[in-house]
Formats: structure tokens, C-alpha cells, sequence
């Protein structure tokens, strides 16, 4: 009987101390600042992607869908890209549907509230007054602002150049 009393203390220490260091382990990586900044890195990439979509979509069937798609443009950024799309006037035309492949954040600053993303899109086009569409793959550049709310804006977007290929002045 006093066996039994042993062996259970002893198992009942033992399941206590596991117990504990397995919430110390928890406690320490919740705090943990690389699980922070990986956490920080994903919204920026989910925020990032779904601004550059929206950057390269238009629908402009009608003036009234390009005016809505502008407003989206312009939700969707921040900074000199923000007041560039204020300037820009809605018109009916062609259309163009970005549809963000593959995506990555290169740089992250959290403490600037900073990133920089490069992003592969499909885009397809539907010139005005036909229901043909065409597709064009491009590779881009977002550079995104953290705004007070905790929501990464695209404040630049630049064309990235494939590999290879020279641009007239290279020559």
C-alpha cells in the first residue's frame, strides 16, 4: 500500500512538472518576437496581395463601374499612389481583371510599418465593345505603408523587368 502511495505521488510530480514546463514553453513562444514578426509578415502579404488585385482591376463597361473601381483603387492605397488615384477621372472603356498568381514579401520593417512585396498577376483584358479578353502576365513591385488601423496599403507599384530582357536604353 505504501508502494502504491509512492508510485502515485511520484507519477503525480512527475505529470505536474511536465504540465508546467509545457506552459512555460507556450507562454515564451507567444511572447516571442520572431512569432511576431512572422505573424506581421503574413498580414502584410494577405493585405499586400489583395491591394495589388484590386490595383490592377478595372471594370469600366460603364462610367458609373469604372467610378466604383477607382474608388476601390484608391482604398486600397495610401501615400503619393492615394493622391495620384484622386487625380484620375472615371471613364467607360476597356476593362482589365488582375488576378495576383504567386506572391512574397522581400523586405519588412515593423518598426516603420514597411514592406515590400513582388507579385506575379494575370491580367485579363476586354477591350471596350468587345466580349474577346486577352491575357497578359505581369510581375510587380508593391512597396506598402502600415496605416494607424494596423492595415498594409500599397503606397508604390512598379512594373519589375524579366530577367534577360533589355530595355532600349540598356543596349
Amino acid at each position: 500500500m505504501r508502494r502504491a502511495r509512492t508510485l502515485t505521488g511520484v507519477g503525480l510530480a512527475l505529470a505536474l512538472g511536465f504540465c508546467g514546463t509545457g506552459a512555460w514553453t507556450y507562454a515564451q513562444a507567444r511572447a516571442d518576437d520572431a512569432l511576431a514578426y512572422g505573424r506581421e509578415r503574413d498580414r502584410a502579404l494577405a493585405d499586400g496581395r489583395e491591394g495589388v488585385a484590386v490595383l490592377t482591376t478595372l471594370d469600366a463597361a460603364t462610367r458609373q463601374r469604372a467610378e466604383k473601381s477607382i474608388l476601390a483603387w484608391r482604398d486600397a492605397s495610401t501615400g503619393p499612389l492615394r493622391e495620384e488615384l484622386a487625380r484620375t477621372e472615371a471613364e467607360a472603356g476597356a476593362s482589365a481583371r488582375g488576378t495576383v498568381t504567386e506572391a512574397a514579401v522581400t523586405a519588412l520593417d515593423t518598426r516603420a510599418g514597411t514592406a515590400k512585396l513582388i507579385t506575379t498577376v494575370r491580367v485579363r483584358v476586354t477591350p471596350a465593345g468587345t466580349k474577346k479578353p486577352t491575357t497578359d502576365r505581369k510581375r510587380l513591385e508593391a512597396v506598402l505603408a502600415r496605416t494607424d488601423g494596423g492595415e498594409w496599403k500599397v503606397r508604390a507599384l512598379s512594373a519589375v523587368p524579366l530577367a534577360g530582357k533589355q530595355e532600349d536604353g540598356d543596349r
